[in-house]
């Protein structure tokens, strides 16, 4: 069976756990620095088993050095945001935290893939990488799978249809600078813009845009875990199993989309060597405009950091 290491237990790693151990396809170890928790979440998860049935192996720790012949870790360790707190905002405080996690998870599983997951996203893959030394494939972003997903909802709820039968691509940077692409969001192959007029498709994009914080307006003292989680797992599969989906997710780009040295959410096929192959889309000038002003935005925040001196 495949390993698959999760760093933090909070809400979002420990549903990540739960949504992987129903699927049956990696053995899992959360780990925590908080002490007991990664231990307490893991035996809560396996001792729903009986019930849930699976006979995935769940075990928790505070000790990095377990990840030893990890396939797959995932990041979700960092402070979650906070009502009026943007992505940015979490600049300082994740950045630490990222690199000492990024780190141990060299020292101690230099061939696994990263699949990073706190915020701000797309920086935050930018430290893994550098910290790393890791191949580019092998770091990869939780983000547009997440905003997607969110999308497609959306849509399927204004269309009053079946999410089975809704489709949806975002882009770019994952913050309130996202791309949602009608063009090649579908009910059924039907192109969303032949189904929903420019005013109700303008409304649901900014409501994509803002859908975290619309979940941390109403939570208060918290922030969105199962909508990530579930994403977190859909990309994991593909790695684990070698499935090659088309997920749209934060990869380093080196010229596409005429976008160099950044984490940009692009769609990617995702295999078991992690990013296989960028999928580059015939994008309009109004579109691709978008993207390189999303991926400016997250340009401006690596260079707050490299004016820290973090790498």
């Amino acid at each position: 069976m495949k390993k698959t290491s999760i760093i933090g237990s909070g809400n979002v790693g420990a549903s990540t756990a739960l949504y992987m151990a129903e699927k049956k396809f990696t053995d899992i170890l959360l780990v925590d620095i908080v002490e007991g928790l990664a231990e307490g979440r893991a035996l809560d998860a396996i001792e729903a088993s009986p019930v849930r049935g699976y006979n995935t192996r769940i075990d928790g720790t505070d000790d990095f050095s377990r990840i030893t012949n990890s396939d797959v870790v995932i990041v979700t360790a960092g402070q979650p945001r906070k009502p009026g707190m943007s992505r940015a905002d979490l600049l300082a405080m994740n950045s630490k935290i990222i690199k000492s996690v990024s780190e141990q998870i060299a020292r101690y599983a230099p061939n696994a893939i990263i699949v990073m997951v706190t915020n701000p996203l797309d920086v935050m893959c930018y430290v893994a990488l550098k910290i790393t030394g890791f191949a580019l494939k092998r770091v990869v972003g939780m983000a547009g799978v997440l905003d997607s997903t969110r999308f497609r909802y959306f849509l399927a709820n204004e269309l009053k249809v079946s999410v089975a039968n809704t489709t949806a691509m975002v882009l770019g940077g994952h913050g309130d600078s996202m791309v949602p692409l009608p063009r090649y969001s579908t009910v059924c192959g039907v192109p969303i813009p032949e189904l929903i007029s420019k005013d109700k498709l303008d409304k649901l994009i900014e409501r994509t845009r803002k859908g975290g914080a619309e979940i941390v307006s109403y939570l208060k003292t918290g922030s969105a875990f199962w909508a990530p989680a579930a994403s977190v797992a859909e990309m994991v599969e593909s790695i684990i199993l070698d499935k090659k989906r088309i997920l749209p997710c934060s990869a380093y780009l080196r010229g596409e989309y005429g976008i160099e040295g950044l984490f940009v959410g692009v769609p990617v096929k995702l295999g078991k060597n992690g990013v296989e192959e960028i999928i580059e889309l015939n994008l309009t000038p109004d579109e691709k405009e978008a993207l390189h002003n999303s991926a400016s935005s997250v340009k401006s925040i690596i260079e707050q950091l490299e004016e820290q001196r973090i790498f």
